[in-house]
């Protein structure tokens, strides 16, 4: 196995000794991730190729052309909210629609990805298939019993993620504030967002109850001693905070975003979900509606059945295994 990294970043994570990995220095733009890629792909001569998120998906497509082997692709967002504006998205929306029906096969991370990109970018349905993330359970219980980063009382409200606007921690913290709950917030992660939320938190009147601890190394021994779990995005690929707080025995409070949330506390299409929604582990409800987000906050924060929401929420949490996740890929890969 060999992993080709496009960019030089900090590793957040170490991958496993038995990967060979292959540092490109790309600078975060297209031509040179198709013309470093190319060259590696021409030096290795790998069986197969996978490649994920959209701009190695592209460059991933060009290198590989004329090869005559297998090439994969894991749409990891929604693809049509993740490229809806910003410099470059007309440009960007088209290089998918050339690229991803060309793909040996599409391993989108949620049903709703599936549909957008059938619907939006022309991929056949019979070449794309939803592989949901995997959760790895073991590393998260030995990890939650850890002692944690920052100190953790049983009431708070904890929230994780970059701190930018697709996450929409801006609607959290209103809701937050009309909820009354008297617990503190937490919003675990980074990003540009940062001074902007502090502002509003102020404005608020709920900055001494609003802890942003920035990156968290060990979120699990957070989340497992919390009291709820809070997403609020307005859109999203798959949902790996919400799986993994959900496999820390907590209940949880999301909207219902494309693409993922209710496939997970629903198990049903988006779609088929109208308003403020009560599932086993929580409550689903519309994205952008503080209102609405605030009064889940607070019926669950208080309900006497709040522990039955963490067990039902753990339990779900089980369906997004490790191994079955494995299987899955290599099945794809080795077709």
């Amino acid at each position: 196995l060999h992993l080709a990294l496009l960019d030089r970043e900090t590793a957040a994570y170490r991958p496993p000794a038995h990967v060979t990995v292959h540092q490109l220095d790309t600078r975060n733009r297209l031509g040179p991730s198709i013309v470093q890629l190319r060259r590696l792909v021409r030096r290795l001569r790998p069986a197969a190729t996978l490649s994920f998120l959209t701009r190695a998906n592209v460059a991933n497509a060009a290198a590989m052309l004329g090869s005559g082997r297998p090439w994969l692709i894991s749409e990891r967002v929604n693809t049509s909210a993740h490229l809806a504006q910003g410099r470059g998205a007309v440009a960007a929306r088209a290089m998918v629609r050339l690229a991803y029906p060309r793909a040996s096969h599409v391993i989108a991370v949620s049903e709703g990805v599936v549909e957008d990109l059938t619907r939006n970018f022309g991929v056949p349905r019979r070449r794309v298939s939803s592989i949901a993330n995997p959760v790895d359970h073991e590393r998260i219980t030995a990890l939650a019993s850890e002692r944690p980063e920052i100190a953790v009382t049983g009431d708070e409200v904890v929230a994780a993620g970059r701190l930018v606007p697709a996450k929409n921690f801006a609607m959290l913290l209103t809701a937050f504030a009309a909820s009354g709950v008297p617990g503190r917030l937490v919003l675990m992660g980074e990003g540009p967002e940062r001074a902007a939320l502090e502002a509003q938190a102020q404005r608020l009147g709920i900055a001494d109850r609003v802890l942003m601890p920035g990156f968290v190394a060990n979120p699990f021994a957070v989340l497992s001693r919390a009291r709820l779990f809070a997403m609020s995005s307005n859109a999203e690929g798959f949902p790996n905070g919400l799986v993994e707080a959900m496999a820390c025995g907590l209940p949880v409070v999301a909207t219902n975003c494309a693409s993922g949330p209710s496939e997970i506390l629903a198990d049903a299409p988006r779609e088929a979900i109208a308003g403020t929604h009560s599932v086993e582990a929580g409550a689903l409800v519309p994205p952008c509606d503080a209102d609405a987000f605030a009064a889940a906050l607070r019926e669950i924060y208080d309900s006497p059945g709040r522990a039955a929401m963490g067990r039902a929420a753990l339990a779900r949490s089980l369906d997004y295994g490790v191994e079955r996740a494995t299987s899955e890929y290599w099945r794809r890969v080795e077709a």
